[in-house]
């Protein structure tokens, strides 16, 4: 009875994943084509560390501190990344001034310079979103010979926030931000809760097949 009781539940969970998702399907578009798009509607921000020692890492969140500080009210009510691009280069003379003064401040004559344009990277989790490997469009501050660990954000649309009492990304907002400029499935496809409920689905389908 137990037997029947369990695979009954299976069934159900199968039924109800399988209609979730067909109801995600509206669009054709395959998985790269979707990785594409959503490349296109992002502006990435990274700032790379000088080396990985302790002291180099420490300043890297300093400098980033101090540009999301100057940077983020600005591109708040940004409506569209043909905005947030022209602020960027705007104000690039001010935020590497910005840098120069908190690396001068902290005892350090590290050069800064900054890069716009298309970048290759991999697979990088922020809060609960997983942007995959792609070409992005990225401004990105690097300090002295930039050969330390970066630390990066989604400056359009503005996820450069954190939630300062738990010192963890505000999902919701990430979530309102994200479905702003991305369609259902290209969230869908971002979405790391969507993915789990996918992986679910494929041991189920595994298990089943046994």
């Amino acid at each position: 009875m137990k037997k029947v009781i369990s695979l009954l539940v299976i069934i159900l969970l199968v039924i109800n994943t399988f209609v979730y998702f067909n109801s995600k399907s509206a669009s054709d578009k395959s998985r790269d084509n979707l990785v594409q798009e959503i490349s296109t509607k992002l502006i990435r921000f990274h700032v790379i560390a000088n080396s990985d020692s302790d002291n180099d890492q420490q300043l890297k969140i300093k400098v980033k501190d101090a540009i999301i500080s100057y940077i983020f009210p600005k591109l708040k009510d940004s409506p569209s990344i043909d905005e947030s691009r022209k602020i960027l280069k705007s104000c690039n003379d001010d935020i590497l001034k910005l840098a120069s003064s908190i690396i001068k401040n902290n005892g350090y004559n590290y050069s800064v310079k900054s890069t716009m344009g298309k970048e290759n990277f991999p697979d990088k989790s922020y809060g609960n979103i997983t942007l995959p490997q792609g070409e992005y469009e990225a401004y990105r501050v690097i300090i002295g010979s930039g050969e330390g660990k970066n630390w990066w954000c989604v400056m359009f649309p503005p996820l450069c926030f954190v939630d300062e009492t738990r010192g963890q990304v505000s999902e919701k907002e990430t979530e309102k931000q994200m479905k702003r400029v991305l369609s259902d499935d290209e969230y869908d496809e971002v979405n790391n809760d969507v993915k789990i409920k996918f992986k679910i689905f494929e041991l189920i389908q595994k298990w089943i097949k046994k």
